[in-house]
């Protein structure tokens, strides 16, 4: 189903909530990747994971939507080896920008606000606020 109207606006009721909390720039971007990969792959998981990916190359996931990275490039392993499509997988970030600096990653953190992160590594603190995204989100449906 196509994500874009005619006149080249994102369908709001087409877009998984955490994109709707997001802004104009993140929803044209996941919607019009999702409309090209879709004509050229056809709809379904393949074209949701070319827009996806898309998507994480100019944003992360900080609590329930999505904010423009600093700079462009890809968020984690899987996206930096070749996507989803090869045959070998990796572990996705889920939107975490994993390869940010341990400082920015600590300032999320501090945006989320949890406690123990001063201790943290920087695979941890990538995991803990995987999981604080992931609660969000579910809080905001």
């Amino acid at each position: 189903m196509p994500k874009m109207t005619r006149t080249g606006k994102p369908k709001q009721s087409e877009l998984p909530s955490t994109l709707r909390r997001s802004t104009a720039k993140a929803q044209r971007t996941f919607a019009q990747t999702h409309d090209s990969a879709a004509t050229e792959y056809g709809e379904g998981r393949r074209a949701h994971q070319t827009a996806y990916a898309a998507l994480k190359r100019g944003f992360e996931k900080i609590g329930d939507h999505w904010e423009r990275k600093a700079a462009l490039g890809p968020s984690d392993t899987q996206s930096a080896l070749g996507g989803a499509g090869k045959r070998r997988q990796y572990r996705s970030a889920g939107g975490v920008d994993a390869n940010a600096s341990k400082k920015h990653l600590y300032d999320v953190a501090k945006r989320l606000g949890f406690a123990g992160r001063s201790r943290m590594t920087k695979s941890q603190l990538v995991r803990a606020i995987q999981r604080a995204n992931d609660r969000a989100s579910a809080r905001a449906r």
